[in-house]
């Protein structure tokens, strides 16, 4: 494959650059679409993103016994004091305008026998807020109603199998990216590139991610000078088919619905780790699932089903369709789960509109950190982050001018790693960046990756060990075995950026 640098024209290729084809670059697209041409950047095809794999729904207050304020409660609580409340106030208080959108645009979300949506309950939520489609497929649902929009629309063109190996830079500005699509070399320049790549979880083992999950866009930023923070926040899911990679997740809307974690000895055993049961966060279930497996031994818990209403079995069929084609049965036997890997609450560092610490170049959807999610992301807020801080993103790049004329490659990625050491570094980030750390697993770590040839997913990996070395306490989906308690010390985001110390930093 030739990768020589292709020739540098001074022209604009477009005047929105999106890399990602997730929920947030879709909808971002759309939305810059109507400011001006958009070339949309997708590694594999159109419908195939982490958005696609999203199960558990939608969160908004649309009930009329919930109201803004309430999720945004939930949300700060769940976050434990790192959440951005200026963010958390947007995401609340706008999610309702955007989920109204998508139901102009024909999301086939579930609803009840009077025409409304069938509002779910989960885990951290103290009001009923979830709109799902499908049961259990509303993230395909949603990025299956938006694609034709995309596919339609005349100021967007779409191109399919292109990764973007590394930004145009030049005096401290973003002006565009080259492509990598075919074998040959593309440089692309636009007014504002947007980032909309995803997450960095598909690097650990086990995942609920699709294997393209691996923090390229983090890697891109990163590599060009921006600031990445919170890295360190990596959310386990607790209930994840502990069978085949990448792991079936099996939605906390389940639980929502009376869905009861068993151990191996036959005990129930939530409400020995907090009273809100199989209904606490996820950073909690996570690690009382992972402590039930070592205290008994096996490799997994149990999700009973089999009592469910016929209502929830009817609402969550494609879940139990989808394991009844791994041939179990959940309504004859429990359902072996385990945590795997799901979240990235830290990401390149943005404002309230997505611009990032480098002029031109904008991030949304989880490969940002708004600090919306703080040390513990609420269930079913990562969608509605995407639309919502999408939407922003591309209203806020319509004002940027015209490219850098001589920008060039801030740093060009070489080839991925080798399967074999993919194996290897999802497993060793999920034994010492896990669920627990410490100091002793995190340098071991740390001094493994530091060996390993210069690829994108050792450099994310990298800054998820600093920032986890940084913060010497346990918060959140953070948990530091040799610093188990809360530290006031550390309320404030470690920030991350090439050539500079970390930092913690305050936002308001």
């Amino acid at each position: 494959m030739s990768m020589s640098l292709p020739d540098h024209s001074n022209g604009l290729d477009a005047d929105f650059l999106v890399i990602g084809s997730g929920l947030a670059g879709l909808y971002a697209s759309l939305q810059a679409s109507r400011h001006g041409s958009v070339i949309l950047i997708t590694k594999a095809q159109l419908e195939m993103s982490n958005s696609s794999w999203a199960q558990g729904g939608i969160a908004a207050a649309l009930d009329p016994e919930d109201n803004p304020t309430l999720h945004e409660e939930d949300t700060l609580q769940a976050g434990r004091g790192l959440c951005r409340l200026s963010a958390v106030e947007i995401l609340a208080e706008e999610g309702p305008i955007r989920v109204h959108d998508l139901l102009k645009r024909g999301v086939p979300f579930d609803r009840g026998p009077d025409g409304t949506p069938d509002l779910g309950l989960e885990g951290g939520h103290q009001r009923r807020r979830i709109l799902h489609a499908n049961g259990g497929a509303t993230g395909q649902a949603v990025v299956q109603a938006l694609v034709p929009y995309v596919q339609a629309n005349p100021a967007i063109v779409i191109w399919e199998g292109a990764r973007a190996v590394s930004l145009l830079t030049a005096d401290a500005r973003c002006g565009g990216a080259i492509i990598e699509r075919g074998g040959a070399l593309h440089a692309l320049r636009a007014r504002a590139t947007i980032l909309a790549t995803g997450g960095a979880c598909g690097l650990y083992t086990p995942t609920t991610n699709p294997g393209t999950a691996t923090g390229d866009g983090i890697a891109l930023a990163y590599s060009a000078g921006a600031a990445v923070a919170d890295m360190e926040f990596v959310q386990f899911h607790p209930t994840a088919f502990a069978m085949g990679h990448p792991a079936f997740l099996l939605s906390e809307a389940l639980r929502g619905e009376g869905a009861e974690l068993w151990n191996a000895n036959e005990e129930r055993f939530m409400s020995r780790y907090d009273p809100k049961g199989e209904l606490a966060p996820r950073d909690v279930v996570a690690r009382a699932v992972a402590h039930e497996m070592e205290s008994t031994g096996k490799d997994h818990v149990f999700l009973r089903l089999e009592h469910l209403s016929s209502h929830a079995r009817e609402q969550f069929a494609t879940l139990f369709a989808g394991l009844r084609s791994k041939g179990f049965d959940p309504l004859s036997h429990p359902v072996p789960v385990a945590p795997a890997a799901h979240f990235l609450m830290g990401g390149v560092a943005v404002d309230l509109e997505g611009r990032t610490s480098l002029p031109g170049l904008y991030a949304c959807g989880e490969v940002s950190c708004t600090g919306v999610h703080g040390a513990n992301r609420l269930a079913s807020n990562s969608l509605l982050e995407c639309l919502v801080f999408g939407y922003r993103a591309a209203e806020a790049a319509k004002d940027e001018g015209d490219p850098p004329r001589d920008a060039r490659p801030a740093s060009m990625f070489g080839p991925a790693l080798s399967p074999a050491l993919r194996r290897e570094l999802g497993q060793r980030l999920f034994h010492d960046a896990g669920i627990e750390r410490s100091m002793e697993g995190l340098v071991h770590l740390r001094d493994w990756l530091t060996a390993l040839p210069p690829s994108p997913e050792g450099l994310v990996a990298d800054r998820i060990v600093a920032g986890a070395l940084a913060r010497e306490e346990s918060r959140g989906s953070q948990y530091r075995s040799d610093f188990p308690a809360e530290n006031p010390r550390f309320l404030g985001h470690f920030v991350q950026q090439r050539g500079r110390p970390t930092d913690l930093v305050r936002w308001e």
